[in-house]
């Protein structure tokens, strides 16, 4: 039981760190231009890379 909610927090993590991404591009963009780097790259591979683990087992 825990292991399937463990499961179904990180899906939940998971899919808001994409909509955060998304919803960050326009920002990350002009970011970009002053030569600024916004990480949410590396959120959504964590998140995911943890829901992927979860989920073999």
């Amino acid at each position: 039981m825990i292991d399937r909610a463990t499961q179904a927090a990180l899906f939940a993590l998971y899919q808001t760190s994409i909509a955060l991404g998304i919803v960050l591009m326009p920002l990350a963009l002009a970011m970009r231009r002053f030569g600024v780097s916004l990480p949410v790259h590396r959120l959504v591979e964590r998140f995911g890379g943890a829901y992927e683990e979860t989920a073999a087992n």
